[in-house]
């Protein structure tokens, strides 16, 4: 006797107002669901094919009211071409090492992951983050998710990003890198390195999470061009000027 299998119904919820973390004088809230079963892997790519994100067994998707600053935005890897600038950044770190591993969380990259909030993010919730808080944000994954290390040519970590694997391209999900290696730009060589990885892999995009044009800590993503985002009829070409200026 067969018995066939049915999905079950993906249920959303919507979060409590809470303090924007980007736009101090706004309010955010977020469209959210969780990623179990066995379509795990086939809704969380749908997912972010509309604009979810994921953390840990949860994707979600602003949905603030009087705000749409947040926008999903992914590089087109076909037409990439670094700038003159990212050339640069790309030979700075020419002896940097990247090794792919399985989502493993060790003490080496909690100790740099630590340092790297300290510098940038202190007092943000994540600098309190204890080692298992950490190790939940690498492991507890319901999908293909890698683990980048970077390494200097003495073998010393520098760098580490969470990319999820998906069908059309490599979602970079949180990276961090050594503060003292501020000067060789190691979030964007992440982001380049990603960008040459996905068209090694034949994935046409590389989704870079929210592009916040009124903050300056999510501002770096326009960098990476052509870019896409997404809002109501889809994704569309990125203008900046037109955005920021809609966005007034």
């Amino acid at each position: 006797m067969k018995h066939s299998i049915t999905q079950r119904p993906t249920s959303f919820f919507i979060t409590a107002p809470l303090p924007c973390p980007y736009l101090g004088e706004k309010v955010e809230r977020r469209m959210v669901t969780e990623l179990s079963g066995i379509d795990s892997t086939s809704l969380h790519d749908t997912l972010s094919r509309v604009g979810f994100r994921r953390s840990h067994s949860l994707v979600y998707a602003p949905i603030c009211q009087d705000c749409s600053a947040c926008l999903a935005v992914r590089t087109v890897v076909e037409e990439f071409k670094p700038s003159a600038s990212q050339r640069r950044v790309l030979r700075l770190n020419d002896n940097v090492i990247a090794i792919e591993k399985s989502a493993q969380a060790t003490s080496e990259q909690y100790e740099l992951f630590l340092r790297y909030q300290d510098s940038r993010h202190a007092g943000g919730d994540m600098a309190t983050m204890d080692y298992y808080d950490y190790q939940a944000v690498v492991e507890e994954t319901p999908v293909e998710t890698a683990l980048v290390e970077f390494q200097n040519d003495d073998g010393m970590l520098v760098g580490g990003c969470l990319v999820d694997i998906m069908a059309d391209g490599l979602s970079a999900v949180y990276s961090y890198f050594d503060p003292q290696y501020h000067k060789n730009s190691l979030g964007t060589y992440m982001i380049l390195w990603l960008i040459e990885r996905a068209k090694q892999l034949n994935l046409p995009y590389v989704y870079l999470g929210y592009w916040i044009g009124g903050s300056p800590k999510m501002a770096y993503k326009d960098k990476f061009l052509p870019l896409q985002y997404f809002a109501a009829d889809g994704w569309s070409e990125f203008d900046k000027k037109a955005l920021l200026s809609a966005n007034k």
